[in-house]
């Protein structure tokens, strides 16, 4: 996309990712998929953002660890993505649902996730979802990773509420290059990039 940049979060300022992370994301902080549902739906928001402020490391340019992506279209803030280690996504390593047939290690920790992508109200439906992923393997790549996961939804044109498909739908992932590991349930697939 013409215009379109996509930075770490921590060269990212705070305010610009709160210019994306509105409803119910701006609820969730992305601390749901980190901390899992116990621990998330108690934790007041104000205490999610903190959280996440720490872990993106947001207006500070030096700093060497981030845990996602910020996409600007020109010079607005458009989207944003988590992606790190999958080990320290809670939900998860708790839930059966990825897991099911693959016998591995949750915390490997040279395979990461894409956990959650937002795309600014006024800004869907514009395909930012192929750069995020894109752009979140390559950010993983560049750490280090072996390989990235992901965890989308499929659509299959039906109607899907946006906050549904903060896993992202898998045409994104497979134009990425990922590919199927599985297919746990009837609408969610586990895809993979192996680097």
């Amino acid at each position: 996309m013409d215009g379109l940049r996509v930075v770490p979060a921590n060269e990212a300022s705070w305010d610009d990712l709160q210019a994306i992370l509105t409803g119910v994301a701006g609820r969730c902080q992305c601390q749901r998929q980190r901390l899992g549902d116990r621990d998330w739906w108690y934790m007041p928001e104000s205490e999610r953002a903190a959280i996440l402020r720490a872990e993106t490391h947001c207006d500070d340019p030096r700093a060497t660890e981030t845990i996602g992506i910020v996409a600007y279209q020109d010079d607005e803030p458009v989207a944003w993505c988590a992606v790190d280690r999958r080990g320290v996504y809670g939900r998860v390593r708790g839930s059966p649902v990825p897991w099911q047939g693959r016998h591995e290690d949750p915390d490997d920790e040279t395979v990461w996730a894409i956990a959650c992508m937002i795309v600014r109200k006024g800004y869907r439906r514009q395909g930012l979802t192929y750069a995020l992923v894109a752009a979140a393997a390559e950010h993983a790549r560049s750490r280090g990773a072996a390989a990235v996961e992901g965890y989308p939804m499929l659509t299959g044109g039906g109607n899907v509420i946006w906050d549904e498909l903060n896993v992202g739908p898998v045409g994104s992932f497979l134009a990425a290059g990922f590919r199927e590991v599985s297919h746990p349930t009837k609408r969610r697939l586990v895809m993979r990039l192996d680097f």
